[in-house]
């Protein structure tokens, strides 16, 4: 009878120490608040899975990964935010997409390599604003040792971080440098290609087709601030710019402000124009260039979106102005408006 029980003990203590098998998935699950519809997505170079939420926010998947520590996204209508996944991670994410990136944290296996993503984005966020590219050379050049310091403190304080992300943190950390003296070059070269044209009398548009129909040429607007989007419907970039024009046209309604958007698109395409302009119920004033090009030859336009601020006395203030989504253009805005 003892031999029987030794022996029953000695099995349970085999089976409990055998090891178990590894999982080849990653378990991932969440809740949104104020979500932008009733799904999320995470995606990758060979990966893509929608997820279905709950009414109440919540969702829960396994994603069955072909590649794993890499990165991938996750995203909630427009917004999204980076995701480091190995088979075995159980993740719990919560965010609240009012602040997105602030609000974005992660729980359960695998959680601390992606906070540490989450809060690098706010840090990037904070340090590598536009301002940034209008110090004096000899400052800049300081200030780039500077964050590429910052940058590596912040990796070395971080625990418990998987170790290929890491080694690769290290390496974009080393080239912190080179990279914003390269983006540094660039701004500066096209702020001297786009010099000529600022305080001088803006190059005119003259009865451009309304969406209503009617013409409309740059000399209607004056004596008021004009900003000019430059676009076209197959654009993508011009098009995630959209919602943002919306708030800002929102923002400004009853200013002295003129919102134009200019349409590049060939005239073939003139029935696609009139009808995403409906479907995205696009405001301000919606103009087609149709063949008249000199407009955006006289500005250098040779990449869209392009944005453009004249002043309310049709001189150039800015023929390269800020984004709709970039929060400074608010603020030049306002204080033009003042």
């Amino acid at each position: 009878m003892i031999k029987k029980i030794l022996l029953i003990i000695v099995t349970i203590g085999l089976l409990s120490c055998k090891d178990e098998a590894p999982k080849n998935y990653v378990t991932f699950s969440g809740k949104i608040m104020n979500s932008h519809g009733n799904e999320v997505s995470v995606k990758g170079k060979d990966y893509s899975k929608k997820i279905k939420m709950n009414d109440d926010g919540t969702f829960s998947d396994t994603l069955h990964l072909k590649t794993e520590g890499v990165y991938y996204t996750f995203s909630d209508g427009n917004e999204q935010t980076s995701l480091f996944l190995k088979n075995g991670d159980a993740i719990n994410l919560t965010l609240d997409t009012k602040e997105f990136d602030e609000t974005v944290k992660f729980t359960g296996v695998g959680a601390e390599t992606n906070n540490y993503l989450a809060q690098k984005l706010l840090l990037e966020e904070k340090l590598f604003t536009d301002k940034l590219y209008d110090l004096k050379e000899d400052e800049f050049n300081k200030r780039a040792a500077d964050l590429k310091t910052e940058f590596s403190t912040f990796l070395t304080s971080s625990k418990n971080i998987d170790t290929s992300l890491v080694s690769d943190e290290k390496e974009a950390i080393d080239e912190i440098e080179k990279m914003l003296k390269g983006q540094y070059a660039q701004v500066n070269a096209r702020k001297m290609k786009f010099a000529a044209l600022t305080g001088k009398p803006s190059p005119e548009f003259n009865d451009y087709e309304n969406y209503d129909g009617t013409k409309t040429s740059l000399k209607d607007l004056k004596g008021k601030v004009v900003y000019i989007d430059v676009w076209a419907t197959w654009c993508g970039p011009c098009k995630a710019e959209i919602p943002f024009l919306q708030t800002l046209e929102k923002d400004f309604h009853g200013k002295n402000i003129a919102f134009v958007s200019i349409s590049i698109d060939k005239a073939k395409a003139h029935g696609a124009w009139k009808k995403m302009i409906a479907d995205k119920k696009m405001g301000g004033i919606q103009l087609f260039a149709g063949e008249d090009q000199n407009f955006v030859k006289e500005y250098k336009i040779n990449s869209i979106p392009r944005f453009i601020l004249i002043g309310t006395d049709g001189n150039v203030i800015n023929p390269d102005a800020s984004r709709p989504s970039q929060p400074k253009t608010k603020e030049i805005l306002a204080e033009l408006l003042k």
